[in-house]
């Protein structure tokens, strides 16, 4: 029986969030014996090779950005190099759920920023929701208190740079390959790993740490891959939901490969950052339908 096209988006977005997930878990393993930005290089060796072919496969260096779009695509591989750096410090200190938590506010948080840059209406109950995920989110932190974690901070900046670099594609020419602007990225963050490494030194990797590295690049590949083709297949207002699955295998894995578990705050906050998101979307689903 074959698949409806809303049941195959949400089995590739599920598989999507899985994947990056995995890359994660990988990387915050491997971290703890390897130098990081050796171990940003490395896997950004092999996202680069993966991302080349694909490019070579679908013909997008036959596209030539004008300046304009040249421009934004420096500035979101720039932001995308910043969002690495953030991230993987605050992953390699911190359990990989309590990360994930933090991360669930990103769709809230480009839904405000997005109103903000470009102008985009939101009205009074999507802001009433962002203010309540926000709220949800200073629970997961809980600055102040003895639960806080200096390094959420670096999360939260993390996020602040994928808002950046999500936002400033969306001026980018409709016919500009995502392969060619995710390869900009990739290239960027390798650079910065390969620097980094004359700073920080050079670890021999063990066979152990190789394939680690290897299943975290390959891993991240695959996320990309099915994250793209899930906006490409059935309803995004159905599909887009189902990326907060991530905490769920952030949980899971953290459980497993680190023995982690979130406390009950954590949870708590997470609960209300996902709601105020399902509402969100639910929300923007009901406008354009309206306006349909």
């Amino acid at each position: 029986m074959p698949l409806s096209e809303n049941l195959r988006g949400i089995l590739l977005m599920c598989a999507s969030m899985a994947a990056f997930t995995i890359n994660d878990t990988f990387m915050k393993s491997v971290t703890q014996t390897l130098p990081l930005f050796q171990t940003i290089g490395m896997r950004g060796m092999i996202a680069v090779v993966g991302l080349l072919i694909l490019c070579l496969a679908t013909g997008a260096f036959r596209f030539r950005p004008n300046r304009r779009d040249g421009w934004l695509i420096l500035l979101r591989s720039l932001a995308d190099v910043a969002a690495t750096i953030l991230f993987l410090e605050a992953l390699l200190r911190m359990p990989l759920a309590n990360l994930s938590a933090i991360l669930q506010a990103l769709p809230l948080l480009i839904t405000l920023a997005a109103a903000l840059v470009y102008g985009d209406k939101i009205g009074w109950r999507r802001m009433t929701a962002i203010l309540v995920g926000l709220v949800g989110v200073l629970i997961i932190i809980r600055p102040g208190t003895e639960g806080f974690d200096r390094w959420s901070l670096l999360g939260l900046a993390s996020v602040a740079c994928v808002v950046v670099r999500d936002l400033s594609v969306r001026p980018l020419q409709g016919q500009v390959p995502s392969t060619l602007v995710a390869l900009g990225a990739a290239v960027a963050v390798t650079l910065m790993g390969w620097t980094g490494v004359l700073f920080q030194g050079w670890h021999t990797p063990t066979g152990g740490e190789l394939s680690r590295v290897l299943g975290a690049g390959l891993f991240l590949i695959v996320g990309y891959l099915t994250s793209v083709a899930a906006m490409r297949h059935g309803d995004i207002g159905l599909v887009a939901p189902f990326r907060y699955t991530s905490l769920l295998w952030a949980i899971a894995l953290g459980l497993i490969v680190f023995g982690d578990l979130p406390d009950f705050w954590t949870l708590f906050g997470a609960a209300i950052v996902i709601a105020a998101g399902l509402f969100t979307l639910w929300r923007e689903r009901q406008i354009r339908r309206q306006k349909a």
